[in-house]
């Protein structure tokens, strides 16, 4: 009856630390997830328009673009 009793509080104890870890480094992940994606600059891109991430665009000579489809078809000529 004794060696239960202590395996239970043993198993208590374990599943308060992991729950108190989970939840004081959740907003940690959060916060530091957030100030990455703020760090990035937008691009606009040449042919459509659409403003996505730097890191996410890809760039010929001076122009930024937000898909390899949009790179294939160059820049558009208008009021852009």
């Amino acid at each position: 009856m004794g060696l239960f009793r202590l395996l239970f509080w043993i198993a208590i104890i374990c599943a308060a630390v992991w729950l108190w870890r989970r939840f004081i480094s959740a907003p940690k992940a959060a916060r530091q997830a957030k100030r990455a994606q703020e760090a990035s600059p937008m691009v606009r891109c040449a042919h459509c328009g659409v403003h996505v991430l730097q890191t996410q665009a890809l760039k010929q000579d001076q122009h930024w673009f937000c898909s390899q489809a949009h790179l294939a078809q160059g820049t558009q000529s208008g009021d852009r």
